[in-house]
């Protein structure tokens, strides 16, 4: 594989893929592609915050890399714009990092393959990383252009968004000047956030018991695949399948009556990504199997038809491996099973405020059997802090009554609605001014980073833009052309519009 960053294309074998750059506004997706060439999934972002900073040094910018390795890039305003309100935009340098099964990628070293399919740019059967990719690039293409109007500005790219939000945790008081940030992780041209979610991660750890097979002499693996996943805010509501809690349902179902002896249930790969594909191995008398597949088809037939418009594709796979040596006890296997299917899972409550807007949710994310336990991680998100509090309770009473232990971590609150927000009313009235139309003022069921950063700097004034991307986290994921340039647009058009300094 070869990189050539420098004429913003690559080359994977005799696989050319320049497209990209060509789009307009050429600035910004030249910046994209050479964003997708650099592998930066979560906790890997370093090599493209190196390339950052040697351009950033090269265009003669001040760079500072705050304690946990946020990039704050700082430009003087244009000629005539010194006495403007400083502006922060700001953007996530890591991605979500998912893939197709029949996919060969290693994200720590493989660069995305994007690709234009009619009026979508997508990837080749990973996650695009266009969230929030195309945020980046487009407050890159700001920071490089000569010609652009603005006043003093500062761009802001955090890192580990994804997985825990440790640079928006660590971003500490005195590193932005700012009086405005704009945040551009939204994904939905046409509507600007102005609150979003809070949330907290919580892991489940069920103690393992191991124990000699008792009875069994056949040992396979049941596979549920095909589900659409999703993000576990932008896409909860939706009502799509949960394989880790559809493959604990069959098992609750036919367990028993299959005999079946657990030695290994795996589910997910993120917290925050609702949880495409889950498995479970087990052994199981030989007479027991053609009933096991018979029951397989069965279940199948009948999620497909619960689930005919929200995710219609789900599928079961059976498969012979080799013949386990231990399996799980039967009070562990029973407590797992229960555990998984009485847990919490998806929309919890609506908004009564933010109509069409979800409140409070729950993913059943990760689950991965260790030597010790089971661990169990999922993520609560809710737009009040209350929300949030009762869900802990929920999972607390319900590990309670299991004998199993629970942590939470990570805890974070939502970035609170502001109705009179100037930088909010400048969005919306230069928004209505370029399209003769009103955006539409939105709160989100995600955890933007809006609400970490109001610890530090309390005052500052924050609004969230952005394209119209469908289906993050997913390898589904794809941004809408037209909509960047629309994006762009606005954002360069508002920070023409900035006021002076009061």
């Amino acid at each position: 594989m070869r990189l050539n960053l420098a004429s913003k294309s690559y080359f994977l074998g005799e696989l050319s893929v320049t497209a990209i750059s060509q789009l307009q506004p050429q600035a910004l997706w030249q910046w994209f592609e050479q964003i997708c060439a650099i592998p930066h999934p979560s906790k890997h972002e370093q090599a493209l915050s190196e390339h950052i900073q040697a351009w950033a040094r090269d265009k003669q910018l001040e760079i500072v890399e705050d304690k946990v390795g946020n990039l704050i890039i700082k430009k003087p305003a244009t000629p005539g714009m010194e006495n403007r309100k400083t502006v922060a935009l700001q953007a996530h340098i890591d991605m979500v990092p998912q893939k197709n099964s029949d996919k060969v990628h290693d994200f720590e070293k493989d660069p995305i393959i994007p690709y234009v399919d009619g009026d979508w740019v997508k990837a080749q059967g990973t996650t695009l990383g266009s969230d929030n990719g195309i945020g980046m690039a487009s407050a890159l293409a700001v920071l490089g252009s000569d010609d652009i109007a603005h006043g003093p500005l500062e761009v802001l790219l955090t890192i580990d968004e994804e997985a825990g939000m440790t640079g928006a945790f660590g971003l500490e008081a005195g590193y932005l000047d700012a009086e405005i940030l704009i945040n551009t992780d939204s994904e939905q041209e046409g509507e600007i956030y102005m609150g979003c979610a809070g949330g907290v991660d919580a892991q489940i750890s069920v103690p393992m018991v191991w124990q000699a097979p008792e009875s069994s002499n056949s040992t396979y693996t049941l596979t549920l695949s095909g589900l659409k996943g999703g993000h576990s805010g932008v896409n909860i509501h939706l009502g799509r399948g949960n394989a880790n809690k559809l493959l604990a349902r069959f098992l609750f179902n036919h367990a028993d009556d299959l005999a079946l002896e657990l030695t290994d249930f795996t589910g997910g790969s993120l917290r925050n990504a609702i949880p495409r594909e889950a498995s479970a191995s087990f052994m199981l008398p030989t007479e027991n199997i053609a009933e096991l597949e018979t029951q397989a088809t069965k279940f199948q037939a009948l999620i497909r038809e619960e689930l005919a418009i929200a995710d219609p594709d789900m599928l079961l796979e059976l498969t012979q491996v080799s013949a386990a040596k231990q399996v799980m006890s039967e009070d562990t296997q029973n407590m797992l099973i229960d555990l998984l299917n009485a847990c919490p899972n998806g929309v919890i409550r609506m908004s009564d405020e933010v109509e069409g807007v979800t409140e409070t949710s729950l993913n059943v994310g990760v689950i991965s059997t260790e030597t010790e336990s089971v661990e169990i991680l999922c993520l609560i998100r809710s737009l009040i802090d209350s929300g949030r509090d009762e869900i802990e309770s929920v999972l607390t009473s319900l590990t309670n009554l299991a004998g199993v232990g629970i942590e939470f971590s990570g805890a974070y609150s939502g970035w609170k609605p502001d109705n009179s927000s100037p930088v909010m009313a400048l969005v919306r009235e230069t928004y209505d001014s370029i399209y003769n139309k009103e955006p539409v003022i939105m709160v989100i069921h995600a955890g933007l980073e809006c609400g970490l950063f109001k610890k530090p700097y309390p005052e500052m004034d924050m609004v969230s833009i952005g394209p119209t991307i469908r289906y993050p986290h997913s390898p589904d994921e794809k941004v809408l052309i037209e909509t960047v340039g629309q994006y762009y647009k606005l954002l360069l058009a508002v920070l023409e519009r900035i006021p002076e300094k009061g």
